[in-house]
């Protein structure tokens, strides 16, 4: 299932931030560690040098006793053998919390007196700790604030950002070609953007106006080709009422007068596919479908049983529909001429009305190519002498009355489904 660009965008963010402060929370812990003990080693270091510029020579032992009594993290201890200062963490019991407490502590050697002593000093690492998970909470404070910052800051940055796209897209959506009327793209101010709409606005541009000599050649060849052909169809029903033919000419005089015919019907549809593009069956009335569908029922049975098919008209309910007759009964014949040119001899036609709903159904052997069901001039093998735009008419009506069409193979039968809406 495909995702918006902006979820996407908004997931590698996220996913992004997420690996970095993770693993910039160990590093900041060790790192806090190694300031809080640099710093506390440097506390006691700085100490110890400024004891050792004391006059310690006259430091007397009883000097020393009261020292060590009421300096509870400095002491003076008589002995030692250490040749140099060491520092190391240490737990040490607490009588006054009751708990083992954590320090840090240099032992350096000294001399008074011209006799060995060792100084020692401890450092309580508690508020210091204290201080590093008090950064550590406001840390992982700040990571949250951060990621809803940016889940909620980004979704509504990228979408203000996306707009001039997502405007573009709409209008992309909504244009007709059939319509005069072309996107104007407004400056995004955004490069990409405008490099963007430049590129579509010059593509619609060059396909409409494709688009209109192509429909301006169909119109014009469709209309130009409407009198000769009348004049050959009128001069050909003449020679082959005038003169005697072998039975070998009039074989070919009637095979060329029905070419003739179905080029006449081609140039006719074109012309009036060209008059639905162009609105010229704007009005509309209401009345009731069924009226159209007994119209020419007559008609149509006499086809059908020519090709020993059966049509079974159903008017189950009735409906009223506002269109322009004269497609309206356009439509209704173009999909009778279809369910019979489809139907092979002894087969059936139902045409059901129900509502809304406007049913053709005829049997078949396999179902049609859909992808091309409704494309001008495309034609199936049992389409037979069809010029293959009596669905392309029935799509455009559908489209200019906003109905909806369907169609579906089953039950080894064709099903066109009309909505009326």
């Amino acid at each position: 299932m495909s995702k918006k660009l902006l979820i996407k965008t908004r997931q590698g963010y996220l996913a992004f931030s997420i690996v970095v402060l993770l693993l910039a929370a160990p590093a900041f812990y060790y790192l806090s560690q190694w300031l809080q003990l640099y710093q506390t080693d440097r506390v006691l270091q700085l100490h110890k040098d400024a004891f050792s510029k004391l006059d310690l020579d006259t430091f007397s032992d009883g000097d020393l006793g009261i020292w060590n009594k009421y300096n509870h993290d400095v002491k003076i201890l008589r002995g030692g053998n250490l040749r140099k200062d060491t520092l190391f963490t240490t737990t040490i019991y607490d009588s006054l919390s009751g708990d083992h407490e954590l320090y840090r502590e240099m032992r350096a050697p000294l001399t008074i007196n011209n006799k060995p002593y060792t100084y020692i000093e401890r450092n309580h690492l508690a508020e210091m700790q204290d201080m590093v998970y008090g950064v550590a909470f406001i840390f992982i404070v700040v990571i949250g604030i951060l990621l809803i910052g940016i889940t909620l800051f980004s979704n509504r940055w990228a979408k203000k950002l996306w707009t001039p796209f997502y405007d573009t897209l709409k209008q992309i959506q909504s244009f007709d070609i059939d319509k005069s009327r072309e996107p104007k793209f407004s400056p995004t101010g955004t490069e990409e953007f405008d490099y963007l709409n430049n590129s579509i606005g010059k593509l619609i541009e060059k396909n409409t106006a494709i688009y209109r000599n192509q429909k301006e050649f169909i119109e014009n060849a469709a209309h130009e080709l409407q009198t000769p052909l009348t004049v050959i169809q009128t001069k050909l029903e003449s020679l082959f009422q005038s003169a005697e033919q072998s039975e070998h000419q009039a074989v070919l005089i009637e095979s060329i007068n029905g070419d003739l015919s179905r080029l006449h019907r081609l140039s006719k549809n074109l012309m009036l596919l060209s008059s639905m593009e162009n609105e010229v069956y704007a009005g509309k009335q209401a009345f009731p479908i069924s009226q159209y569908l007994t119209k020419n029922i007559e008609f149509f049975t006499t086809q059908a049983e020519s090709k020993d098919i059966e049509i079974r008209l159903e008017i189950r309910e009735d409906h009223i529909v506002h269109a322009n007759p004269a497609l309206l009964e356009i439509l209704v014949n173009n999909l009778f001429a279809n369910a019979i040119r489809h139907t092979a001899a002894g087969g059936f036609i139902i045409v059901e009305l129900s509502g809304i709903e406007l049913k053709f159904a005829n049997t078949g052997v396999a179902s049609l190519d859909q992808s091309r069901l409704y494309n001008r001039f495309s034609k199936s093998e049992s389409a037979g002498k069809g010029n293959g735009l009596g669905l392309s008419i029935v799509k455009k009506i559908i489209e200019i009355n906003n109905w909806e069409i369907g169609y579906g193979f089953w039950g080894e039968m064709h099903h066109f489904t009309i909505k009326l809406k």
